[in-house]
């Protein structure tokens, strides 16, 4: 039998006194095995290591004695250990936490440019927060690479008019013999590459236009924002399609080729480990700086010309203010404004688009190499099959990334209207 402190141990154990527990009229377990009973033995173990039907180990098994002064650093080291881990584990996340609680006094002056309060309950997030850029970025995912893939057998047509214009001599012409060719799979070659690379792009394009206009509208400050805002597009599109074509080379090479060379490869599971056994990593990126040259002037020409023509239409063309709008009449505002900035986009990179078509196509060669042999008539081959692709992709492209905006009640600002501050400046105001 246990004494009656036992018990007391066992139904209480965190409260319980430091006591040794041995059986009424025998020794311990770690007295001697033989000899004459001594006096028992103190212990400073704690008493909840006694269980029911067991007899509490000896105090030998622990490096030190319950409350001594070694005890409190080693317990003080564990917390050390503990938290110091924990928390910076946590670390981005609490950088993405502080970032956003100071994102609303940041962005001030730009809401006030747009009109929009950061508290509307009406939206889903806050303008400019960490919710806003990534929901963006998911938008620029759905517009890009549904939009580019739906046009695959466009491209496919201008892609072959660029680098054999003795074969395929015309749009039509070139879906003729394509068709004759390959079949009508054959229209649909290089999807799977185009859906990836241009997904890619569109989450790099879209996302990073928005945290670009946003950080250079801080620096420029609310009335140089309004004064300077064509710039502004400029500079954050170019800045955000630097990144994007980054994404997207590995991508393009690839379905060029399989669109280009006939018997090279059908999918993208053959053609990229092909080409990489073939150039290397090269092979991918060789056509970054052409693909620079064609998508750096044509989404500045894209944004900033969307973004002026969706002003314009607002002021000289739709009857009524863009607050009193329905989503609907809002979106057909999108797709016209996006058709029109289409056109222009698909003249300005053209150029460009023909030399990373052929660059594609040819090992060993160079983007000055290929524009100097195309000439400037070369360059300008299969044009209006460009515009037709681009003007109907651009604006599709708008249409969905805003119909993705309105469904997921992220925050719309209306065209920019000229600060208090400015008007007062220029007496515009009484």
């Amino acid at each position: 039998m246990f004494s009656s402190v036992a018990h007391l141990a066992r139904s209480n154990p965190f409260n319980a006194p430091h006591l040794q527990l041995v059986h009424d009229g025998l020794a311990g377990p770690c007295s001697s095995p033989a000899g004459p009973p001594g006096p028992p033995r103190r212990s400073r173990s704690l008493a909840a290591a006694a269980v029911e039907g067991e007899v509490r180990p000896c105090p030998e098994q622990y490096s030190c004695d319950y409350g001594s002064g070694r005890f409190f650093i080693l317990c003080g080291l564990g917390g050390i250990i503990s938290c110091g881990t924990t928390h910076t584990a946590l670390v981005p996340l609490d950088l993405v936490k502080c970032r956003m609680q100071s994102i609303t006094s940041n962005m001030n002056f730009l809401i006030k440019m747009h009109g929009v309060s950061c508290l509307i309950t009406e939206y889903s997030c806050e303008y400019g927060s960490m919710k806003f850029y990534a929901l963006c970025g998911f938008g620029g995912v759905l517009s890009c690479g549904l939009t580019h893939t739906a046009v695959v057998p466009l491209d496919l047509v201008k892609c072959r008019m660029q680098v054999d214009p003795q074969k395929y001599k015309g749009i039509f012409n070139g879906f003729s013999i394509t068709l004759k060719e390959d079949g009508v799979r054959g229209l649909a070659k290089g999807w799977a590459p185009t859906f990836i690379g241009y997904s890619m792009q569109g989450l790099c394009k879209f996302g990073f236009y928005e945290v670009f206009k946003v950080l250079y509208s801080n620096m420029l400050g609310e009335e140089n924002a309004y004064l300077w805002r064509t710039s502004l597009y400029l500079a954050a599109s170019a800045s955000a399609e630097f990144f994007a074509d980054i994404a997207l080379a590995p991508m393009e090479a690839a379905k060029v080729r399989i669109q280009t060379q006939p018997g090279y490869a059908n999918t993208l599971r053959d053609a990229a480990p092909k080409m990489y056994k073939e150039e290397g990593l090269n092979a991918f990126y060789k056509g970054v700086a052409p693909l620079w040259m064609r998508q750096i002037p044509y989404t500045m020409m894209k944004f900033a010309c969307f973004e002026r023509t969706v002003e314009a239409l607002y002021k000289f063309v739709v009857p009524k203010p863009r607050s009193e709008c329905s989503k609907a009449e809002q979106l057909v505002v999108t797709f016209v404004a996006g058709y029109i900035a289409g056109v222009f986009c698909a003249i300005v990179s053209h150029p460009a688009d023909s030399v990373v078509s052929v660059l594609n196509k040819e090992k060993g060669s160079s983007a000055s190499l290929v524009l100097r042999r195309l000439g400037f008539k070369g360059v300008w081959k299969g044009l209006f099959a460009r515009i037709i692709m681009i003007g109907t992709l651009t604006a599709l492209q708008w249409f969905i990334y805003d119909s993705v905006k309105v469904y997921l009640r992220l925050p719309r600002p209306p065209p920019p209207e000229m600060p208090e501050s400015l008007k007062k400046k220029l007496g515009l105001t009484q």
